[in-house]
């Protein structure tokens, strides 16, 4: 993740983003850079609007937020059954670990 932030630094300060710059970033943050990584960074980034990349991303995380908070109603009748199938199996083992006492 450090070489995407440091693509994203340079980006964000208006510099390029080339292998010497991320190598540099990673260099100052106490990171020993690995060539291959940032060829491989750089070379995915070629012909790559990242204001719009990372626009789409927002919309792309932003939507299925929006429709896992929808059915809000269902996941609370689950819920409540989890804690009760928590709660005997908690009371069964409460009453092996009872009965192992007294016969262990």
């Amino acid at each position: 993740m450090e070489y995407i932030y440091s693509a994203l630094v340079l980006h964000a300060a208006g510099k390029q983003v080339t292998e010497d710059s991320i190598a540099g970033i990673l260099k100052s943050a106490g990171v020993e850079p690995d060539v291959a990584r940032i060829k491989a960074l750089t070379a995915s980034l070629e012909g790559v609007n990242i204001d719009e990349a990372i626009k789409s991303a927002a919309v792309a995380v932003s939507a299925p937020a929006a429709a896992a908070a929808a059915p809000a109603g269902e996941p609370k009748k689950e819920e409540k059954k989890e804690e009760k199938k928590k709660e005997e199996a908690v009371s069964e083992e409460e009453a092996a670990a009872g009965l192992s006492a007294l016969f262990g």
